[in-house]
């Protein structure tokens, strides 16, 4: 059993930043990975960072160099600091973790419930 709970989504103007945070409860040590994706307006959902237990990253093309995922020391807390913000980047930002509960052969996912970034010129 794993729950995720988001912070950190806002307004700001085309250039600024935003540190998007999300926690995890539960069995924390069951995750596998997690991410964080976004679903612009009128468009479907995508993914834009994700972070393993081991560290290893992985970045959309479209935020290379400007967004950057990390955990925290107690390994249940994950931020994404955006940089450089644009209008694209303009969506409902959630949290995923992935895990494995005891016995099962495959991962599931946990969702947060979504953060608002709106960015303007």
């Amino acid at each position: 059993q794993v729950q995720v709970v988001e912070s950190g989504g806002g307004l700001v103007q085309a250039g600024g930043s935003l540190r998007l945070s999300c926690t995890a409860s539960g069995r924390t040590n069951s995750i596998e990975a997690m991410g964080w994706y976004r679903q612009p307006p009128g468009k479907q959902r995508e993914s834009v960072a994700t972070i393993s237990s081991g560290g290893n990253t992985n970045y959309a093309d479209s935020v290379k160099g400007r967004f950057t995922i990390s955990r925290d020391n107690a390994e249940n807390t994950v931020v994404l600091q955006m940089n450089s913000l644009k209008p694209e980047d303009t969506a409902v930002y959630y949290c995923n973790a992935i895990h494995r509960p005891p016995g099962w052969p495959t991962t599931i996912g946990s969702w947060g419930q979504g953060t608002q970034v709106t960015v303007s010129s």
